[in-house]
């Protein structure tokens, strides 16, 4: 077995070869009704942007406009990868409404940002951060293509925001996308000023492939009690949302769970 900085040297000399290799382009497709630019620089995004499943199916943005997410509204998301979904965002609120992106992968910070010139996003802000509980803490994140809080991979230091800071700086949102591979506890433990303001949430709770290094299921349905919200459960694959009127019928890997504020 290699020492574990020799092998974390190796595992960035491969990352970076990964992206200086790849064959970069850029693509144009329609999604979710909306014609966007979108430049391909790894294999990853290749696979999740360059597809026809997310140009005909978001369903958890369609369920979403039931409640808050409308013409001028804010929206944060957090864990926003290149901002595809993100700039699909800023074209549902308009140019009214406002989208704050957070990601802390410095290549994917990168590539969202020429997706945003590419575009010409104006109500559309990117940071590169990791979102946690408190903000201006420096943390350990690893920076792979679906960057993740509490392993060695690829480890970087990144400064950390939460719920709270950006809402400081930003106004308080009115939904809050929040997809952080496991580390979700964490983030809603920085979202009080959302909270008290009702805003909705969609969080990607990710069980069985994160979220039980960091927390568990029943601390995230915790942060949204049944007088304040109405909770829905999506379908394993994600294309139908139903009621969550018992909580622990959750399915028994990743969902989406939607909190709208009563």
């Amino acid at each position: 077995m290699l020492p574990l900085r020799l092998e974390q040297g190796i595992r960035r000399i491969l990352f970076r070869r990964r992206i200086g290799i790849f064959k970069k382009r850029t693509v144009e497709h329609t999604y979710f009704g909306y014609p966007l630019k979108v430049s391909i620089q790894d294999e990853l995004a290749e696979a999740w942007y360059d597809s026809a499943y997310i140009c005909a199916n978001l369903p958890e943005i369609e369920f979403l406009q039931r409640g808050r997410l409308k013409k001028g509204a804010r929206v944060f998301d957090l864990g926003a990868h290149q901002c595809v979904i993100a700039m699909i965002l800023s074209r549902v609120v308009g140019d009214s409404g406002s989208v704050v992106a957070v990601e802390g992968t410095r290549h994917n910070f990168n590539v969202a940002m020429e997706n945003r010139r590419l575009n010409g996003i104006a109500n559309l802000t990117i940071k590169n951060a990791v979102a946690a509980e408190e903000a201006g803490l420096k943390m350990s994140f690893s920076a792979t293509l679906n960057g993740s809080m509490g392993d060695s991979l690829l480890p970087v230091e990144v400064t950390s925001t939460s719920i709270d800071s950006l809402a400081g700086e930003h106004g308080v949102p009115d939904v809050v996308f929040i997809d952080v591979e496991g580390y979700e506890c964490q983030v809603l433990a920085g979202g009080k000023k959302a909270f008290a303001a009702g805003a909705d949430f969609l969080v990607e709770v990710h069980t069985g492939v994160g979220l039980e290094r960091h927390g568990s299921v029943e601390k995230v349905l915790a942060y949204f009690p049944d007088s304040k919200y109405e909770l829905f459960c999506s379908s394993p694959d994600r294309t139908q949302f139903w009621p969550l009127t018992d909580r622990s019928d959750t399915p028994g890997k990743s969902f989406f769970l939607i909190a709208f504020a009563r």
